[in-house]
């Protein structure tokens, strides 16, 4: 499966995408030696940006044509992710939507099946544009644009 969109970042992490329907998303990562932190486990800023891909594939998932930006997110740590070379799991799920936003949740799990962190985020849809990898215009902007996740 393909994320729709090429995403540079997320292709450099080695995310793969295993779920993307009805709301719900499921997405691989097996970490590696770069990115942990100094405690050897995976750094928060993979761990989030996993979290973040995880929760806007959920709310893409029920409109393939469009795609979306995060407005916010709230991370939870609950233990330390590997960084052993296990793989870890992100889920996410639509909780709620509107016409122009997404309300969606997200856990990465570790191989044992234990949360290791939790985010909540709002999304906003927007249309995907021409351009360069990734991009979309955001309705009523100055003409700028903002990577799509």
């Amino acid at each position: 499966m393909n994320f729709g969109a090429e995403i540079p970042f997320v292709t450099l992490l080695g995310f793969t995408l295993e779920l993307f329907e009805g709301g719900e998303s499921t997405l691989g990562y097996t970490p590696l030696p770069e990115h942990l932190n100094s405690f050897a486990v995976t750094h928060g800023g993979a761990c989030m940006t996993l979290l973040d891909v995880t929760m806007a594939v959920a709310a893409r998932s029920v409109q393939k044509d469009m795609g979306v930006v995060t407005i916010e997110m709230k991370t939870s740590f609950m233990r330390p992710a590997p960084g052993d070379g296990t793989p870890l799991t992100g889920k996410g799920r639509l909780m709620h939507r509107t016409a122009t936003l997404a309300f969606v949740e997200a856990t990465i799990y570790d191989a044992k099946g234990q949360a290791c962190a939790h985010s909540t985020g709002t999304f906003k849809y927007v249309r995907r544009q021409a351009g360069a990898a990734g991009d979309a215009q955001v309705p009523g902007s100055s003409g700028g644009s903002i990577s799509t996740d």
